[in-house]
């Protein structure tokens, strides 16, 4: 009987150490887990790189009938995008700012007055994105989480103060610098060149960017790329 007593007891306490070695385990992998989707203290270039899915991303403090022509190209093929949007365009073009929310497209944060925001006083970076944030809120009941640095300027303080609003900062890995060159084949190269599951591909509203979308559209679709949202 004593021996079997022993036994038992060694299954008991082996099956016992077991279950608690699990219990360590699946914490630590639930708690890696959520750290993935938590807002840190540094910027994010790419998506999943493991995936076929692409992000098309349109900053936007101008451009309104750009906006709207991008709104129906998006909506012909089916397709849902991240628009970043400035609060003072916001606040002056609400009309066209509900457009790109009625249509279901994800809204993120690009601050307020389009200033660089490494050269802020800690509490202007901090208004600079608690004020569009507000806003959009207030409007729709939207809370962002991403923020997007207009032109791609930030700092240390301005990243800890983007995740203490519970925000991710996004930048981009594909720049088409559409603001700058007007030129519908030359957006689209950069837009596609090497481009691969995980890119984040930044935009704007312009009349050649308005030019470029489809095909750029059609070059993932032909290679078998998914495009969705941040």
């Amino acid at each position: 009987m004593k021996n079997k007593e022993k036994i038992f007891v060694n299954i008991v306490s082996n099956a016992i150490i077991v279950v608690i070695i699990l219990i360590v385990v699946l914490f630590a992998f639930s708690e890696s887990a959520t750290n993935v989707f938590r807002p840190q203290e540094s910027p994010i270039y790419n998506g999943d790189k493991n995936s076929n899915m692409v992000s098309l991303m349109f900053n936007v403090y101008q451009g309104n009938e750009e906006v709207k022509e991008i709104l129906e190209i998006l909506n012909r093929n089916n397709l849902k995008c991240t628009f970043f949007v400035g609060g003072v365009w916001v606040k002056n073009n609400p009309e066209v700012f509900f457009g790109i929310v009625a249509r279901g497209h994800e809204i993120g944060n690009h601050g307020y007055n389009h200033k660089n925001h490494s050269t802020l006083s800690d509490a202007d970076d901090l208004k600079e994105i608690s004020s569009t944030h507000e806003l959009v809120l207030d409007l729709t009941g939207i809370k962002m989480r991403l923020f997007a640095p207009p032109s791609g300027d930030y700092d240390k303080q301005n990243l800890k103060n983007a995740a203490s609003l519970d925000y991710a900062t996004i930048l981009w890995s594909k720049d088409t610098i559409d603001w700058r060159d007007q030129n519908a084949d030359l957006i689209v190269q950069r837009a596609t060149k090497n481009l691969a599951g995980g890119d984040l591909v930044l935009m704007h509203p312009t009349p050649a960017t308005v030019d470029a979308l489809q095909r750029i559209i059609d070059y993932c679709v032909s290679n078998g790329l998914s495009i969705v949202t941040v």
